[in-house]
């Protein structure tokens, strides 16, 4: 049986070569280097601060400004900032990428490049969904994102993916030759992708992953935003396209399986957790 791997896992997947669609993959685990990070502890405050749809400003950079990096002791994700509470900012990611950090010391990499002690909100559940949300304190203006309805969505619909791989692959031709891990390299890891819609499927796969798209999506984007031609937050990363787990990857919320037919067309695609899966949770923050 084959085990998916979520693209902030620290276990690299390696490839002999890289042609377009390999679903050939072999698992390496490279590990990190130890970093102590500190823990701060959010400090309340009364009145949140949303964000509305940008004007003037191009989607690549509002990807940039909204994006963050997770750094946890064993591995990284990406995040995006929904919320602002006088100096405190939430973020939200994916489960997988903050559920190693059994200390609850997280390092939070603003798109400034600045870095900053983090806690996940644990006293926060989704449920079945693979969603967390993290918090940092900073006394400096960060974007925060802007909500879309990814329900107006059409399959061929452009989408922009965001976030932070954490390997650099160096390729001559379509053979890997070398890596860099990508944990020191600040905001010169951040990575935008292009896409479209290719899938909203009628039914939720476990975790909530509900939206497919053509972009590319590898280890360290998980928790980064899924944005719309606005710039407006519609999902969040999760699943890359060919992983590991095959069909198994592809599991309904109610257990059932799709069909082999069904399984072709989405194991092509990378997968989000629409935002609408999330916004009915959304008052919990801060209680």
């Amino acid at each position: 049986m084959f085990l998916f791997i979520p693209t902030s896992s620290w276990s690299l997947l390696m490839f002999a070569t890289f042609p377009t669609g390999l679903s050939s993959h072999r698992a390496t685990q490279l590990p990190y280097t130890q970093k102590s990070i500190l823990y701060y502890a959010a400090k309340p405050s009364a009145e949140p601060v949303f964000n509305h749809p940008s004007v003037g400003i191009s989607v690549p950079e509002i990807a940039r400004q909204v994006s963050v990096r997770i750094l946890t002791n064993s591995g990284s994700g990406s995040g995006v900032i929904i919320e602002r509470r006088g100096e405190t900012y939430t973020v939200l990611t994916n489960h997988h990428v903050v559920e190693d950090g059994s200390d609850n010391y997280y390092t939070v990499l603003s798109a400034d490049g600045q870095m900053h002690s983090a806690r996940w909100l644990r006293s926060v559940q989704f449920g079945t969904l693979d969603l967390a949300l993290v918090q940092f304190t900073s006394d400096q203006d960060y974007k925060v994102v802007a909500f879309g309805n990814p329900n107006t969505l059409s399959v061929g619909d452009s989408v922009y993916a965001a976030g932070f791989p954490s390997w650099h692959f160096i390729k001559e031709g379509n053979t890997i030759t070398a890596l860099e891990d990508t944990r020191n390299w600040g905001v010169r890891a951040f990575r935008l992708t292009t896409g479209t819609v290719g899938m909203f499927a009628e039914r939720s796969l476990q975790g909530g992953y509900q939206l497919g798209y053509t972009n590319d999506v590898v280890q360290g984007m998980s928790g980064g935003p899924v944005l719309n031609q606005n710039g407006e937050l519609i999902g969040i990363n999760g699943k890359s396209k060919y992983p590991l787990g095959g069909i198994e990857a592809f599991i309904f919320a109610n257990g059932m399986m799709p069909s082999e037919k069904q399984f072709l067309q989405m194991e092509a695609l990378s997968w989000a957790i629409p935002i609408t899966n999330f916004q009915p949770r959304f008052g919990q923050i801060g209680k």
